[in-house]
C-alpha cells in the first residue's frame, strides 16, 4: 500500500482556466504527455487514478493501492469515457465530473459516491479495439426473410453443417453482434475476441432462445428481433428498448451434463436474513467471500461465473459448480436479478442472492421448465469480460 495522494486544493470546483466541454465536463492538464494518439470510445486503457468527493474525501485510488488498472472506455462512467479520449499516453489530467456524468446524485450502486466528483488520471497505455463489424444494410427484415409465428425474422448468411439443432436446455457457444435500429453497435463478442457460452433456457431475450434453436453448428444467421422478443418495454438497466438486429454464428452446443449429486441448500434458503443488503427493486444479497478485484461490471459487460440456484424449499434446479464448468454470458441478457446483482460484485467475490419472482422467471413462468417464485443463487464472479 502506498501513501494516499494529497487532496487537490481545487477539489471543490473547477478553476477558471479549466477546459469545459459541452457536456459540462471540466479538466486541466497536470502533466504533458509524450504520445500523439488518443484512445477511442471502445479502446482499452491502462491508468493510475485517484478520486475525491467535492468535500475532499478520497473514495478510491489505484495509486494508493500501488496497482494500475485497465478497462475498456465504454465500460465506465460517462465522464471517464469522454474525458480520457482527450488524453495522450504519459499525460496526467484532473477532471471535475458533474454528477450526471458520474454515479448521479442518488447512486443505484451500493457504495458509489454521489454528486460531483474530482479525479486525477494518468494514462499509461492504449490498446486499440478491433474494427467494429459492418452494420447491416437492411435494418428491417427483407421480404425473403424467414418469419415465425412470434414475429421473429431471420436469414441464413452462411450455411452450417446441416445436422442437429440445439434444444432449450443445451449449452451453446456463439459469436454475436447486435445493433439498434439506427445502426448503433450494441454489443459484439467478435470485438471482445471471445465467444459467449450460456444455457439457452437462462437467457431472457426470447428472440435469442427461439432463434438459436433454428440453427445448426457452423451456421451464421441474421435475426430481426421485435421489441417483445428483445428486452421488452421495460428493459433492465443498460439494455436498449425497441427492435434489434443480431448476427449470430453458432460455434457449438452440447447437452447439459447430468448432475450426480445436488449441492446442499444453504441454511437461509427459505427466507432473506436480516443482515442481507437490500436494493430498491427487492433484490437481497450477502457477501460470502470477499473479492480480489477493484472494478465492477456494467450491464453491457460479458461475465464469467460459477453459480448454483435453489428454490426456497431447498431444491437445487441448476448449478455450473455441479457440472464443473463455469459459464459466460452478457449481463443484460439474463434474468433481471442477475443483471442488477452481479453489477454489485468484483472479481473473485462470491455472493448469495435472494431474487423475488418478478426479477427472476415470475410466479407463473411462461418458459417451460423454469423455476417459479423467489429463487436463491450463490454466484462467484470469476472474470469481467468473459
Amino acid at each position: 500500500m502506498s501513501k494516499a495522494p494529497e487532496t487537490p486544493q481545487d477539489v471543490a470546483a473547477a478553476p477558471a482556466d479549466a477546459e469545459v466541454t459541452d457536456t459540462g465536463l471540466a479538466s486541466k492538464v497536470l502533466q504533458a504527455g509524450n504520445g500523439s494518439e488518443k484512445p477511442g470510445s471502445r479502446d482499452t486503457v491502462e491508468v493510475h487514478y485517484s478520486g475525491w468527493t467535492v468535500d475532499g474525501k478520497l473514495f478510491d485510488s489505484s495509486e494508493e493501492r500501488g496497482e494500475k488498472i485497465s478497462f475498456p472506455l465504454n465500460g465506465v462512467i460517462p465522464g471517464w469515457t469522454e474525458g480520457l479520449q482527450h488524453m495522450v499516453v504519459g499525460e496526467k489530467r484532473r477532471f471535475w465530473i458533474p454528477a450526471e456524468l458520474a454515479y448521479g446524485e442518488t447512486p443505484s450502486r451500493p457504495g458509489a459516491p454521489s454528486g460531483n466528483l474530482t479525479f486525477d488520471v494518468e494514462l499509461f497505455s492504449i490498446e486499440k479495439a478491433p474494427d467494429a463489424p459492418e452494420t447491416p444494410k437492411e435494418m428491417t427484415a427483407p421480404d425473403d426473410a424467414e418469419k415465425t409465428a412470434t414475429g421473429l425474422a431471420s436469414k441464413v448468411l452462411e450455411e452450417g453443417d446441416g445436422g442437429e439443432k440445439p434444444g432449450l436446455s443445451d449449452i451453446v457457444a456463439t459469436h454475436f453482434t447486435g445493433w439498434l435500429m439506427d445502426g448503433t453497435l450494441l454489443e459484439s463478442t467478435v470485438l471482445n475476441g471471445k465467444p459467449a457460452q450460456f444455457k439457452l433456457d437462462q437467457v431472457s431475450i426470447k428472440g435469442w432462445v427461439e432463434g438459436l434453436q433454428l440453427m445448426t453448428k457452423g451456421e451464421k444467421r441474421r435475426f430481426w428481433i421485435p421489441e417483445a422478443l428483445g428486452f421488452g418495454e421495460n428493459p433492465p438497466p443498460g439494455a436498449p428498448k425497441g427492435n434489434l438486429v443480431f448476427d449470430f454464428e453458432l460455434l457449438d452446443f452440447k447437452a447439459e451434463p447430468k448432475v450426480a449429486e445436488p449441492i446442499a441448500a444453504p441454511d437461509d434458503v427459505a427466507a432473506t436474513p436480516d443482515d442481507a443488503l437490500k436494493t430498491d427493486s427487492g433484490l437481497a444479497s450477502k457477501i460470502l467471500t470477499e473479492g480480489t478485484g477493484n472494478s465492477r461490471p456494467v450491464a453491457t459487460d460479458e461475465v464469467l461465473v460459477h453459480y448454483t440456484g435453489w428454490t426456497t424449499d431447498g431444491k437445487m434446479f441448476d448449478s455450473s459448480v455441479a457440472r464443473g464448468e463455469p459459464i459466460s454470458f452478457p449481463l443484460n441478457g439474463v434474468i433481471k436479478g442477475w443483471t442488477e446483482g452481479v453489477q454489485l460484485m468484483v472479481e473473485g467475490e462470491k455472493r448469495r442472492f435472494w431474487i423475488p419472482g418478478n426479477l427472476a422467471y415470475g410466479d407463473k413462468p411462461s418458459r417451460s421448465g423454469a423455476p417459479s417464485g423467489t429463487l436463491v443463487f450463490d454466484v462467484e464472479l470469476i472474470k469481467i469480460g468473459g
